[in-house]
């Protein structure tokens, strides 16, 4: 994982399926990512906030880090 004062390169999309935005992140240097769905309403920089806290979850999560916290 990376150091604190180290930036993360994290890709961002956003694909509407009817009612309802996939929102993806992808880290750039592993290529692991995190999807969420959310309703179409949702405002964008909610849906990307909630994205990339899910891929800090499971970057956390396979470093074997202990974790409680749910994205």
């Amino acid at each position: 994982m990376a150091e604190p004062s180290e930036k993360r390169e994290i890709y961002l999309e956003l694909v509407a399926h009817g009612g309802l935005i996939k929102a993806t992140a992808i880290d750039g240097r592993t290529g692991i990512e995190a999807c969420i769905f959310g309703p179409a309403s949702t405002p964008r920089d909610v849906l990307e906030r909630t994205a990339v806290a899910k891929l800090e979850y499971v970057l956390k999560k396979q470093n074997g880090s202990p974790s409680t916290e749910e994205p």
